[in-house]
């Protein structure tokens, strides 16, 4: 698969829908599917030029494909277990040390979110997290701790019962560990970072209250800036070219897209969207184009296109 595909989750058809991008007409089409029950998310991941799929669903478990292109279609390589996953919010993949990693975050209150690894043939389970938590979201970042000068790993989970818990990766257990949380910010449904000039940031997101952006600061995160964000269940950083965007997603108004002021050092408003109860907001980049995928919980998934408009005449 050498093309450009992007894979959108439909929890109420229960498949992994995947599009391909037409170079004559310039738009996305149809290009195969995985069938499901209930499914919420569809990660892939890249291992030596093989594709593979994360699907994670409601109900009847959750599992993972390749993509056999002798065949042409996925196929079905292995079971996740369903003791410890039993409802899944959210998938993040990363790489440390040359191994690959998934983490699945669980929103059940009988669930463990769990990290797999890939041992060569297929990803089984090498830790698993606080249990019990109803987490909603996990997010894979990178940040120096003094007196390391180098960036480590950690994760970021969020939860519907307790502040966002941070975790530091332990080089010598090859386990992450519990190190602290992030106060004042109870009901953080999602946390998503970002990196400017070295910098790295956060934006946290709440449905009830304030969302927050907050800036690394060595051993704790700081607060930057504050947004009102009553509804929201996505406030998405993303960069596109060298502009750096913020996207905050309601279920009660529009969306509010917030573009980065190097001056300030914050956000500004820039943009509205209209997005019905939007849920995800991804940058997709094919032949110089620039397009945004917003899903939506209630409507279809929209395509925006990135244009660049010369005011200076």
């Amino acid at each position: 698969m050498n093309d450009e595909y992007v894979v959108i989750a439909q929890p109420f058809t229960g498949k992994c829908i995947f599009l391909e991008w037409d170079h004559v007409e310039k738009t996305f089409r149809n290009y195969d599917n995985i069938t499901g029950t209930s499914t919420v998310v569809c990660k892939p991941i890249v291992i030596e030029t093989q594709l593979y799929v994360i699907v994670a669903q409601l109900f009847g478990g959750s599992h993972i494909y390749k993509r056999d292109s002798f065949a042409n279609k996925f196929i079905k390589i292995q079971d996740i277990e369903i003791l410890k996953i039993r409802k899944p919010n959210d998938i993040e993949t990363f790489k440390i040390e040359n191994n690959w990693y998934f983490v699945v975050a669980d929103s059940s209150k009988a669930g463990f979110t769990t990290i797999y690894k890939w041992n060569g043939n297929g990803f089984y389970s090498h830790q698993s997290l606080h249990a019990w938590y109803r987490d909603t979201d996990v997010e894979y970042l990178e940040i120096a701790r003094p007196p390391q000068a180098l960036r480590m790993p950690h994760l970021i989970l969020s939860s519907s019962s307790q502040r966002p818990v941070i975790y530091q990766w332990n080089k010598a257990t090859q386990l992450f560990i519990n190190q602290t949380d992030i106060p004042n910010m109870e009901d953080v449904y999602a946390v998503k970072h970002f990196s400017v000039k070295g910098e790295v940031y956060i934006c946290l997101t709440r449905f009830i209250g304030d969302s927050k952006v907050m800036k690394w600061g060595g051993s704790s995160f700081q607060d930057i800036q504050r947004m009102p964000s009553r509804g929201s269940m996505v406030f998405q950083p993303l960069q596109i070219n060298n502009y750096q965007y913020a996207i905050l997603g309601s279920d009660y108004s529009f969306t509010q897209v917030y573009n980065w002021d190097a001056e300030k050092a914050r956000f500004v408003k820039f943009q509205e969207l209209n997005v019905q109860a939007p849920r995800s907001f991804t940058h997709v980049s094919i032949n110089k184009r620039n397009f945004l995928f917003a899903s939506s919980f209630k409507g279809n998934t929209q395509i925006y296109k990135h244009v660049i408009v010369d005011l200076s005449a």
